[in-house]
């Protein structure tokens, strides 16, 4: 079974997939840490890069659902190839980074892998506004998310909004704004009930 949790910068993501995994016995899966041949390049020149970058992002993704979909464990994935895509791929194409010639061949070939794999068996998607989101991103101290715009922040959001709104798949929304899971263990139950709900059907959904 593959479980997948979404969200924007600082919404709470890696933390809720160790905890998940911790409680249920699931095996976490992150983002790979490891060279990336485009990085430097990238930030030199962000609109000659992207296209490579997001190319680069999305062959990693895909070896990462690959794997998933050849599992016999319950995998919690943090991030999925759908928000590298949907999310990330797309507000570079609208910024102009990425020419729409180039995007016509980006989701050709995402399209392509994605008739080898199939959706999440529930997707995770951890809602939060733009003071929670800032808040979160300011505690942890990044240094390379300080530079981060509030405009860019927001059409994060909005396109997460939207792409939750039309996805087919199943999905679980939690208001990440109102559940401190991370410090309140009661509002962890919260949410391990409505994963339940959801997995097992050992509780009604509200």
């Amino acid at each position: 079974m593959h479980i997948g949790i979404a969200g924007n910068i600082g919404s709470g993501k890696t933390t809720l997939t160790r905890m998940l995994a911790d409680h249920y016995g699931w095996t976490p899966k992150f983002e790979a840490v490891t060279y990336n041949p485009y990085i430097e390049d990238y930030y030199r020149d962000i609109h000659r890069w992207s296209f490579n970058m997001e190319v680069y992002f999305l062959t990693q993704r895909f070896r990462d659902i690959l794997e998933i979909s050849q599992s016999e464990e319950t995998v919690i994935q943090d991030r999925t190839i759908l928000e590298g895509v949907y999310i990330f791929a797309a507000n570079n194409k609208d910024m102009g980074n990425i020419s729409q010639r180039d995007f016509d061949t980006y989701m050709d070939l995402f399209h392509v892998m994605m008739s080898v794999v199939k959706l999440p068996d529930l997707l995770i998607y951890l809602e939060s506004s733009i003071p929670h989101l800032v808040a979160k991103i300011q505690k942890r101290g990044r240094e390379y998310e300080k530079g981060m715009s509030l405009e860019y922040l927001s059409g994060l959001n909005d396109r997460y909004a939207a792409w939750i709104r039309s996805y087919q798949g199943k999905v679980l929304t939690i208001d990440a704004d109102s559940l401190d899971f991370e410090n309140r263990p009661e509002d962890f139950s919260c949410i391990t009930d409505m994963i339940d709900a959801r997995l097992y059907g050992l509780f009604p959904e509200q």
